[in-house]
């Protein structure tokens, strides 16, 4: 499994509407090919922060068939326009879970 991990910055006093838009965007992943977990985190020490952390079956399922989806526009109308600087994105792999 692949992990996406993208933060976002979000413009101040949106949080409530980019949480709102992020679960309405919940079925979009669900229906995407290879897409097995989302999950939305908020920075406590910087709280205008969001990660987005999305599990793939395949490292393709993301960035081959995901980015070129109806869905990844969807999101994008979605999400958009509560981004306030480039987002940042990268895959990550589990290599140890302790516990």
């Amino acid at each position: 499994m692949f992990y996406e991990i993208v933060t976002i910055q979000v413009k101040p006093d949106t949080h409530a509407d980019f949480e709102a838009a992020i679960a309405k965007a919940v079925p979009l992943f669900q229906r995407s090919r290879g897409c097995q977990s989302l999950r939305l985190e908020r920075s406590v020490e910087q709280p205008d922060t969001y990660k987005i952390v999305i599990g793939w079956a395949t490292l393709e399922d993301h960035t081959t068939h995901f980015v070129a989806s109806e869905e990844v526009q969807e999101f994008r109308r979605l999400a958009g326009g509560f981004v306030a600087a480039p987002t940042h994105m990268e895959h990550v792999q589990i290599v140890l879970n302790g516990f």
